[in-house]
């Protein structure tokens, strides 16, 4: 016996374009994070495990 296969919701209209805006917004924050801190942090123990 076959599995019924769903539909696709589609945003309209308003949705739509809020949706779009608000991915605009996030991938220009998108590298805005600094990581600088953490990767310095890393390198120390991996220097001090001696890899």
């Amino acid at each position: 016996m076959a599995i019924a296969i769903k539909s696709i919701p589609v945003l309209k209209d308003k949705a739509a374009a809020h949706f779009t805006t608000k991915v605009a917004e996030n991938s220009a924050k998108r590298s805005s994070i600094d990581f600088s801190k953490q990767t310095s942090v890393a390198s120390k123990i991996l220097a001090k495990a001696k890899l």
